[in-house]
Protein backbone atom coordinates (compact mmCIF):
# COMPACT_ATOMS: atom_id res chain seq x y z
CA UNK A 1 0.00 0.00 0.00
CA UNK A 2 1.19 3.28 -0.75
CA UNK A 3 1.80 4.04 3.21
CA UNK A 4 4.56 1.33 2.67
CA UNK A 5 5.74 3.49 -0.35
CA UNK A 6 6.06 6.63 2.50
CA UNK A 7 7.83 4.45 5.07
CA UNK A 8 10.29 3.02 2.44
CA UNK A 9 10.88 6.52 0.69
CA UNK A 10 11.06 8.21 4.33
CA UNK A 11 8.37 10.34 3.96
CA UNK A 12 6.52 9.55 6.72
CA UNK A 13 8.20 8.93 10.59
CA UNK A 14 5.13 7.95 12.50
CA UNK A 15 6.01 7.99 16.51
CA UNK A 16 4.39 6.12 18.76
CA UNK A 17 2.29 7.55 20.97
CA UNK A 18 2.68 8.16 25.11
CA UNK A 19 0.72 6.09 26.66
CA UNK A 20 -1.58 8.10 27.84
CA UNK A 21 -1.70 11.08 24.98
CA UNK A 22 -3.02 7.30 22.99
CA UNK A 23 -5.41 7.01 25.82
CA UNK A 24 -6.56 10.23 26.13
CA UNK A 25 -7.08 10.59 21.89
CA UNK A 26 -9.11 6.69 22.15
CA UNK A 27 -11.34 7.63 24.54
CA UNK A 28 -12.13 10.97 22.80
CA UNK A 29 -12.15 9.07 19.18
CA UNK A 30 -12.87 5.57 19.77
CA UNK A 31 -16.46 4.25 19.12
CA UNK A 32 -17.85 2.07 21.97
CA UNK A 33 -17.61 -1.49 21.29
CA UNK A 34 -20.68 -3.00 21.22
CA UNK A 35 -20.84 -5.14 24.41
CA UNK A 36 -17.74 -5.76 26.83
CA UNK A 37 -15.42 -8.79 25.34
CA UNK A 38 -13.71 -11.27 27.51
CA UNK A 39 -11.37 -13.64 25.24
CA UNK A 40 -11.01 -15.76 27.97
CA UNK A 41 -14.47 -16.49 27.34
CA UNK A 42 -13.79 -17.50 24.03
CA UNK A 43 -14.70 -21.12 22.20
CA UNK A 44 -12.29 -24.24 22.67
CA UNK A 45 -11.53 -27.45 21.64
CA UNK A 46 -13.23 -26.77 18.37
CA UNK A 47 -12.58 -28.68 14.79
CA UNK A 48 -10.59 -26.75 12.23
CA UNK A 49 -14.01 -25.83 10.24
CA UNK A 50 -14.77 -24.64 13.52
CA UNK A 51 -12.10 -22.46 14.17
CA UNK A 52 -12.26 -21.61 10.39
CA UNK A 53 -15.90 -20.18 11.09
CA UNK A 54 -14.86 -18.93 14.58
CA UNK A 55 -11.99 -16.79 12.76
CA UNK A 56 -13.63 -15.74 9.74
CA UNK A 57 -16.79 -14.81 11.52
CA UNK A 58 -15.31 -13.08 14.35
CA UNK A 59 -13.32 -10.80 11.81
CA UNK A 60 -15.95 -9.88 9.89
CA UNK A 61 -17.58 -8.01 12.68
CA UNK A 62 -14.75 -5.22 12.16
CA UNK A 63 -16.23 -4.10 9.21
CA UNK A 64 -20.11 -4.83 9.94
CA UNK A 65 -19.80 -3.83 13.34
CA UNK A 66 -17.50 -1.05 13.34
CA UNK A 67 -18.22 0.44 9.80
CA UNK A 68 -18.88 4.18 9.72
CA UNK A 69 -22.38 4.85 10.16
CA UNK A 70 -23.15 7.36 7.88
CA UNK A 71 -21.32 6.08 5.10
CA UNK A 72 -21.10 2.27 5.66
CA UNK A 73 -17.02 2.15 4.59
CA UNK A 74 -14.77 0.77 6.57
CA UNK A 75 -13.12 3.04 9.01
CA UNK A 76 -9.06 3.13 8.11
CA UNK A 77 -8.55 1.66 11.69
CA UNK A 78 -10.43 1.17 15.46
CA UNK A 79 -8.18 3.04 17.37
CA UNK A 80 -7.13 6.69 17.20
CA UNK A 81 -3.66 6.17 16.60
CA UNK A 82 -1.61 8.99 13.83
CA UNK A 83 -4.69 11.63 14.89
CA UNK A 84 -7.15 9.06 12.82
CA UNK A 85 -10.75 9.63 14.48
CA UNK A 86 -14.08 7.48 13.75
CA UNK A 87 -14.92 9.90 10.76
CA UNK A 88 -11.84 8.64 8.66
CA UNK A 89 -12.66 5.97 6.22
CA UNK A 90 -10.49 4.20 3.70
CA UNK A 91 -11.00 3.78 0.08
CA UNK A 92 -8.84 0.44 -0.46
CA UNK A 93 -9.73 -0.65 3.24
CA UNK A 94 -13.49 -0.22 2.23
CA UNK A 95 -13.12 -2.50 -1.06
CA UNK A 96 -11.87 -5.31 1.11
CA UNK A 97 -15.07 -4.91 3.35
CA UNK A 98 -17.23 -5.05 0.36
CA UNK A 99 -15.74 -8.28 -0.20
CA UNK A 100 -15.56 -9.45 3.09
CA UNK A 101 -19.54 -8.48 3.11
CA UNK A 102 -20.37 -10.75 -0.02
CA UNK A 103 -18.24 -13.68 1.86
CA UNK A 104 -20.64 -13.00 5.48
CA UNK A 105 -23.96 -12.75 2.87
CA UNK A 106 -23.26 -15.90 0.75
CA UNK A 107 -22.52 -18.28 4.87
CA UNK A 108 -25.60 -16.61 5.91
CA UNK A 109 -23.70 -14.98 8.69
CA UNK A 110 -26.23 -11.58 7.57
CA UNK A 111 -29.31 -12.18 5.14
CA UNK A 112 -28.41 -11.11 1.94
CA UNK A 113 -30.96 -7.97 2.10
CA UNK A 114 -28.84 -6.93 4.97
CA UNK A 115 -25.80 -7.40 2.74
CA UNK A 116 -27.48 -5.03 -0.09
CA UNK A 117 -28.65 -2.45 2.32
CA UNK A 118 -24.93 -1.55 3.69
CA UNK A 119 -23.86 -1.74 -0.22
CA UNK A 120 -26.52 0.59 -1.28
CA UNK A 121 -25.37 2.75 1.52
CA UNK A 122 -21.71 2.37 0.73
CA UNK A 123 -22.23 3.33 -3.15
CA UNK A 124 -24.63 6.03 -2.70
CA UNK A 125 -21.71 7.61 -0.32
CA UNK A 126 -19.21 7.84 -2.94
CA UNK A 127 -21.79 8.41 -5.91
CA UNK A 128 -21.09 12.04 -3.71
CA UNK A 129 -17.53 12.09 -2.36
CA UNK A 130 -15.05 13.99 -4.02
CA UNK A 131 -13.21 11.92 -6.87
CA UNK A 132 -10.70 13.29 -9.28
CA UNK A 133 -11.01 12.37 -12.96
CA UNK A 134 -13.16 9.55 -11.39
CA UNK A 135 -10.19 8.31 -8.78
CA UNK A 136 -10.81 8.53 -5.14
CA UNK A 137 -8.55 9.64 -2.69
CA UNK A 138 -7.14 7.29 -0.16
CA UNK A 139 -9.42 8.68 2.93
CA UNK A 140 -12.64 10.18 3.28
CA UNK A 141 -14.57 11.76 5.70
CA UNK A 142 -17.31 9.58 6.01
CA UNK A 143 -20.02 12.37 7.68
CA UNK A 144 -19.04 14.21 4.69
CA UNK A 145 -17.19 12.82 1.60
CA UNK A 146 -14.54 15.15 1.60
CA UNK A 147 -11.31 14.34 1.17
CA UNK A 148 -8.79 13.58 4.11
CA UNK A 149 -5.50 14.43 3.30
CA UNK A 150 -3.18 11.65 3.70
CA UNK A 151 0.12 13.08 3.39
CA UNK A 152 1.06 16.69 2.99
CA UNK A 153 0.92 16.33 -1.05
CA UNK A 154 -1.39 13.73 -1.25
CA UNK A 155 -5.03 15.53 -0.79
CA UNK A 156 -6.35 14.17 -4.44
CA UNK A 157 -6.45 10.79 -6.23
CA UNK A 158 -5.05 7.72 -5.12
CA UNK A 159 -5.13 5.27 -8.26
CA UNK A 160 -4.12 2.22 -5.75
CA UNK A 161 -6.29 2.62 -3.43
CA UNK A 162 -9.06 3.18 -6.05
CA UNK A 163 -8.13 -0.20 -7.61
CA UNK A 164 -8.53 -1.81 -4.44
CA UNK A 165 -12.26 -0.39 -3.69
CA UNK A 166 -13.05 -1.21 -7.05
CA UNK A 167 -11.68 -5.20 -6.72
CA UNK A 168 -14.45 -4.96 -4.21
CA UNK A 169 -16.85 -3.28 -6.29
CA UNK A 170 -16.67 -5.32 -9.47
CA UNK A 171 -17.68 -8.40 -7.18
CA UNK A 172 -20.59 -6.82 -5.48
CA UNK A 173 -21.63 -5.72 -9.32
CA UNK A 174 -20.90 -9.68 -9.72
CA UNK A 175 -22.99 -10.46 -6.53
CA UNK A 176 -25.63 -8.67 -6.59
CA UNK A 177 -28.02 -9.76 -9.29
CA UNK A 178 -31.52 -9.77 -7.80
CA UNK A 179 -33.76 -7.59 -9.31
CA UNK A 180 -34.59 -5.32 -5.94
CA UNK A 181 -34.47 -1.91 -5.28
CA UNK A 182 -30.95 -2.02 -3.52
CA UNK A 183 -29.34 -4.46 -5.72
CA UNK A 184 -30.40 -3.30 -8.70
CA UNK A 185 -28.94 0.58 -7.63
CA UNK A 186 -26.06 -1.44 -6.26
CA UNK A 187 -25.19 -2.31 -9.94
CA UNK A 188 -26.10 0.97 -11.48
CA UNK A 189 -24.11 2.77 -9.56
CA UNK A 190 -20.99 0.95 -9.31
CA UNK A 191 -21.27 0.41 -13.11
CA UNK A 192 -21.16 3.91 -14.24
CA UNK A 193 -18.48 5.01 -11.53
CA UNK A 194 -16.52 2.44 -12.94
CA UNK A 195 -17.12 3.70 -16.50
CA UNK A 196 -15.96 7.07 -15.36
CA UNK A 197 -12.62 6.20 -13.80
CA UNK A 198 -9.94 7.85 -16.15
CA UNK A 199 -7.27 5.04 -15.90
CA UNK A 200 -5.33 6.41 -18.93
CA UNK A 201 -5.00 10.03 -17.86
CA UNK A 202 -2.83 8.49 -14.86
CA UNK A 203 0.12 7.89 -17.07
CA UNK A 204 1.01 11.49 -18.79
CA UNK A 205 0.87 10.33 -22.32
CA UNK A 206 3.54 8.13 -21.05
CA UNK A 207 3.97 4.32 -20.72
CA UNK A 208 3.45 4.20 -16.74
CA UNK A 209 1.13 4.79 -14.66
CA UNK A 210 1.19 7.12 -11.96
CA UNK A 211 -0.19 6.86 -8.22
CA UNK A 212 -1.58 10.32 -7.02
CA UNK A 213 -2.36 13.30 -8.91
CA UNK A 214 -3.77 16.61 -6.48
CA UNK A 215 -6.40 19.87 -7.48
CA UNK A 216 -3.59 21.72 -5.39
CA UNK A 217 -0.25 20.02 -6.06
CA UNK A 218 -0.82 18.57 -9.29
CA UNK A 219 1.49 15.84 -10.10
CA UNK A 220 3.91 17.01 -7.66
CA UNK A 221 4.27 13.57 -5.70
CA UNK A 222 5.46 11.53 -9.18
CA UNK A 223 5.41 8.59 -7.90
CA UNK A 224 5.45 5.82 -10.87
CA UNK A 225 3.72 3.05 -10.26
CA UNK A 226 6.61 -0.19 -11.09
CA UNK A 227 6.65 -3.60 -10.51
CA UNK A 228 6.51 -6.08 -8.17
CA UNK A 229 4.45 -5.26 -5.23
CA UNK A 230 0.37 -5.11 -4.16
CA UNK A 231 -0.15 -2.89 -7.03
CA UNK A 232 -0.53 -5.80 -10.42
CA UNK A 233 -4.70 -5.47 -9.82
CA UNK A 234 -4.04 -1.45 -10.67
CA UNK A 235 -2.55 -2.09 -14.14
CA UNK A 236 -5.17 -4.90 -14.84
CA UNK A 237 -7.60 -2.89 -13.98
CA UNK A 238 -6.53 0.08 -16.04
CA UNK A 239 -6.78 -2.40 -18.68
CA UNK A 240 -10.00 -3.20 -18.03
CA UNK A 241 -11.60 -0.15 -18.13
CA UNK A 242 -14.41 0.38 -20.52
CA UNK A 243 -14.09 3.71 -21.74
CA UNK A 244 -10.46 4.34 -20.39
CA UNK A 245 -7.88 1.37 -20.72
CA UNK A 246 -4.47 1.23 -20.98
CA UNK A 247 -2.34 0.04 -23.58
CA UNK A 248 -0.64 -3.48 -22.91
CA UNK A 249 3.01 -1.28 -23.58
CA UNK A 250 1.87 1.05 -20.06
CA UNK A 251 1.82 -2.70 -18.35
CA UNK A 252 5.09 -3.74 -19.86
CA UNK A 253 7.13 -0.77 -20.12
CA UNK A 254 5.53 0.82 -16.94
CA UNK A 255 5.03 -2.66 -14.32
CA UNK A 256 7.28 -5.23 -15.66
CA UNK A 257 10.25 -3.09 -15.01
CA UNK A 258 12.43 -1.40 -12.21
CA UNK A 259 15.49 -2.70 -10.01
CA UNK A 260 12.80 -5.04 -8.13
CA UNK A 261 10.86 -6.74 -10.51
CA UNK A 262 12.71 -9.78 -11.21
CA UNK A 263 14.28 -11.65 -8.91
CA UNK A 264 15.00 -15.60 -9.69
CA UNK A 265 17.40 -15.93 -6.48
CA UNK A 266 16.95 -19.12 -3.75
CA UNK A 267 16.21 -18.31 -0.15
CA UNK A 268 15.97 -21.26 1.97
CA UNK A 269 15.87 -23.60 -1.10
CA UNK A 270 13.11 -21.85 -2.63
CA UNK A 271 13.38 -19.59 -6.12
CA UNK A 272 11.45 -16.56 -6.32
CA UNK A 273 10.59 -15.49 -9.32
CA UNK A 274 9.87 -11.65 -8.61
CA UNK A 275 10.26 -9.49 -6.11
CA UNK A 276 12.61 -7.65 -3.65
CA UNK A 277 15.40 -9.46 -1.66
CA UNK A 278 13.83 -12.22 0.54
CA UNK A 279 10.14 -11.57 -0.81
CA UNK A 280 8.91 -7.89 0.59
CA UNK A 281 6.03 -7.74 3.01
CA UNK A 282 3.91 -10.58 2.45
CA UNK A 283 0.92 -8.51 1.23
CA UNK A 284 2.03 -8.48 -1.94
CA UNK A 285 0.07 -12.11 -2.32
CA UNK A 286 -2.89 -11.04 -1.13
CA UNK A 287 -3.72 -7.23 -1.92
CA UNK A 288 -4.12 -8.04 -5.84
CA UNK A 289 -4.85 -12.06 -5.47
CA UNK A 290 -7.98 -11.07 -3.21
CA UNK A 291 -9.92 -10.73 -6.68
CA UNK A 292 -7.21 -12.38 -8.85
CA UNK A 293 -6.95 -16.30 -8.61
CA UNK A 294 -3.53 -17.03 -9.38
CA UNK A 295 -4.66 -20.57 -9.85
CA UNK A 296 -3.03 -20.98 -13.50
CA UNK A 297 -2.88 -17.29 -13.78
CA UNK A 298 0.34 -16.62 -16.02
CA UNK A 299 2.09 -14.08 -18.92
CA UNK A 300 5.16 -13.64 -20.16
CA UNK A 301 6.79 -12.90 -16.93
CA UNK A 302 5.62 -15.33 -14.47
CA UNK A 303 3.04 -18.03 -13.47
CA UNK A 304 1.51 -16.35 -10.30
CA UNK A 305 0.51 -19.17 -8.15
CA UNK A 306 4.43 -20.11 -8.64
CA UNK A 307 5.27 -16.58 -7.26
CA UNK A 308 3.02 -16.46 -4.33
CA UNK A 309 3.80 -19.92 -2.77
CA UNK A 310 7.14 -18.90 -3.46
CA UNK A 311 7.04 -15.78 -1.77
CA UNK A 312 4.52 -17.51 1.45
CA UNK A 313 7.50 -20.34 1.47
CA UNK A 314 10.23 -17.87 2.36
CA UNK A 315 8.09 -15.69 4.96
CA UNK A 316 7.08 -19.04 6.68
CA UNK A 317 11.27 -20.47 6.25
CA UNK A 318 12.75 -17.20 7.49
CA UNK A 319 10.28 -16.85 10.10
CA UNK A 320 11.33 -20.84 11.50
CA UNK A 321 15.34 -19.97 10.88
CA UNK A 322 14.90 -16.95 13.03
CA UNK A 323 18.35 -15.38 12.53
CA UNK A 324 17.50 -12.62 14.89
CA UNK A 325 16.66 -15.28 17.96
CA UNK A 326 13.61 -13.43 18.52
CA UNK A 327 10.90 -14.86 20.84
CA UNK A 328 8.02 -17.17 19.86
CA UNK A 329 8.92 -17.31 16.47
CA UNK A 330 8.44 -21.20 14.78
CA UNK A 331 6.44 -23.04 12.66
CA UNK A 332 3.33 -22.43 14.55
CA UNK A 333 4.30 -18.45 14.66
CA UNK A 334 4.74 -16.92 11.65
CA UNK A 335 4.10 -14.20 9.27
CA UNK A 336 5.93 -10.89 8.58
CA UNK A 337 3.87 -8.22 6.63
CA UNK A 338 2.78 -4.36 6.85
CA UNK A 339 1.58 -3.76 10.50
CA UNK A 340 1.41 -1.79 13.57
CA UNK A 341 4.15 -2.57 15.54
CA UNK A 342 5.61 -1.61 19.26
CA UNK A 343 7.81 1.39 17.30
CA UNK A 344 4.65 2.33 15.21
CA UNK A 345 3.49 0.61 11.80
CA UNK A 346 6.38 -0.69 9.94
CA UNK A 347 7.00 -3.02 6.97
CA UNK A 348 7.95 -5.49 8.49
CA UNK A 349 9.79 -8.39 6.13
CA UNK A 350 12.54 -10.29 6.49
CA UNK A 351 14.57 -7.24 5.07
CA UNK A 352 12.38 -5.40 8.00
CA UNK A 353 11.95 -7.97 10.89
CA UNK A 354 11.16 -6.16 14.22
CA UNK A 355 10.29 -9.71 16.07
CA UNK A 356 6.91 -8.32 15.55
CA UNK A 357 4.15 -10.87 14.00
CA UNK A 358 1.06 -9.98 12.07
CA UNK A 359 -1.97 -12.41 11.70
CA UNK A 360 -2.92 -10.88 8.92
CA UNK A 361 0.28 -12.57 7.16
CA UNK A 362 -0.01 -16.49 8.06
CA UNK A 363 -4.12 -16.16 8.21
CA UNK A 364 -4.98 -14.53 4.33
CA UNK A 365 -1.79 -17.57 3.23
CA UNK A 366 -4.31 -20.08 3.59
CA UNK A 367 -4.64 -20.51 0.03
CA UNK A 368 -1.08 -21.12 -0.67
CA UNK A 369 0.24 -22.95 2.37
CA UNK A 370 -2.97 -24.06 4.28
CA UNK A 371 -1.05 -26.67 6.95
CA UNK A 372 1.08 -23.70 7.92
CA UNK A 373 -1.73 -21.37 8.09
CA UNK A 374 -3.70 -23.77 9.99
CA UNK A 375 -1.16 -24.19 12.45
CA UNK A 376 -0.68 -20.58 13.06
CA UNK A 377 -4.12 -20.12 13.37
CA UNK A 378 -4.43 -22.50 16.28
CA UNK A 379 -1.56 -21.44 18.07
CA UNK A 380 -2.79 -17.18 17.81
CA UNK A 381 -6.00 -18.42 19.22
CA UNK A 382 -6.00 -21.20 21.62
CA UNK A 383 -2.37 -20.50 22.68
CA UNK A 384 -2.22 -16.58 22.38
CA UNK A 385 -5.84 -15.83 22.51
CA UNK A 386 -6.17 -14.35 25.73
CA UNK A 387 -4.16 -11.41 25.02
CA UNK A 388 -4.26 -11.30 20.68
CA UNK A 389 -7.96 -12.55 20.33
CA UNK A 390 -10.58 -9.97 20.52
CA UNK A 391 -14.07 -8.83 19.67
CA UNK A 392 -13.43 -8.21 15.89
CA UNK A 393 -10.89 -11.32 15.48
CA UNK A 394 -6.93 -11.10 15.89
CA UNK A 395 -5.64 -7.78 17.12
CA UNK A 396 -3.45 -6.40 14.70
CA UNK A 397 -0.06 -7.30 15.41
CA UNK A 398 2.07 -8.96 18.56
CA UNK A 399 5.87 -9.33 19.72
CA UNK A 400 6.35 -11.85 22.17
CA UNK A 401 10.31 -10.34 22.61
CA UNK A 402 8.85 -7.09 23.45
CA UNK A 403 5.83 -8.30 25.66
CA UNK A 404 3.80 -6.01 23.53
CA UNK A 405 0.34 -6.73 21.57
CA UNK A 406 -1.62 -3.87 19.44
CA UNK A 407 -4.62 -2.79 20.92
CA UNK A 408 -5.34 -2.11 17.28
CA UNK A 409 -7.25 -3.87 13.89
CA UNK A 410 -6.78 -2.30 10.39
CA UNK A 411 -9.26 -2.41 7.65
CA UNK A 412 -6.39 -3.20 4.99
CA UNK A 413 -5.50 -6.26 7.61
CA UNK A 414 -8.35 -7.58 8.62
CA UNK A 415 -9.74 -7.67 5.04
CA UNK A 416 -7.34 -9.93 3.64
CA UNK A 417 -8.04 -12.34 6.73
CA UNK A 418 -11.71 -12.96 5.71
CA UNK A 419 -11.43 -12.64 1.92
CA UNK A 420 -8.66 -15.25 1.59
CA UNK A 421 -9.74 -17.46 3.76
CA UNK A 422 -12.87 -17.31 2.06
CA UNK A 423 -11.16 -17.88 -1.17
CA UNK A 424 -9.35 -20.84 0.26
CA UNK A 425 -12.58 -22.34 1.29
CA UNK A 426 -14.89 -21.56 -1.60
CA UNK A 427 -12.93 -19.72 -4.53
CA UNK A 428 -16.25 -16.87 -3.95
CA UNK A 429 -14.70 -13.78 -4.52
CA UNK A 430 -12.12 -15.08 -6.91
CA UNK A 431 -15.34 -16.66 -9.08
CA UNK A 432 -17.05 -13.36 -8.86
CA UNK A 433 -14.37 -11.29 -9.97
CA UNK A 434 -12.66 -13.33 -12.31
CA UNK A 435 -16.25 -13.82 -13.96
CA UNK A 436 -16.61 -10.07 -15.01
CA UNK A 437 -16.50 -9.76 -18.37
CA UNK A 438 -14.71 -6.36 -18.55
CA UNK A 439 -11.49 -7.90 -15.74
CA UNK A 440 -11.61 -11.02 -18.77
CA UNK A 441 -10.83 -8.46 -21.75
CA UNK A 442 -8.48 -6.68 -19.26
CA UNK A 443 -6.45 -9.70 -18.63
CA UNK A 444 -6.01 -10.73 -22.24
CA UNK A 445 -5.17 -7.68 -23.43
CA UNK A 446 -1.98 -8.00 -20.80
CA UNK A 447 -1.34 -11.30 -22.10
CA UNK A 448 -2.40 -13.55 -19.87
CA UNK A 449 -3.51 -16.88 -19.14
CA UNK A 450 -6.08 -18.03 -16.84
CA UNK A 451 -8.64 -20.85 -16.88
CA UNK A 452 -11.02 -18.01 -16.80
CA UNK A 453 -9.81 -17.28 -19.95
CA UNK A 454 -11.94 -19.01 -22.96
Amino acid sequence: MKLLFLLFSGLLLVPALAPAQALRRAAAKTPTPPARFDARQRPRHLTDEQLLDQVQRQTFQYFWVLGERNSGMARERSNASFDTGPEVVTTGGTGFGIMALIAAADRGWITRAEAAARMNKIVNFLWKADMYHGAFPHWLNGETGHTIRFGIKDDGADIVETSFLYEGLICARQYFTKDTPDETNVRNKILWMWEGVEWSWFTQGQNVLYWHWSPNNGWSMNHQIHGWNECLITYVLAASSPKYAIDKQVYDQGWATGPEYVNGKQYYNTTLPLGPELGGPLFFTHYSFMGLDPHGLKDAHADYWAQNQAHTRINYAYCQANPKHYKGYGPNCWGLTASDSYRGYAAHSPTEDLGVISPTAALSALPYARAESMAAMRHFYEDLGDKIWSQYGFVDAFSEQHDWAASSHLAIDQGPIVVMMENARSGLLWKLFMGSPEVQRGLKKLGFESPYLK
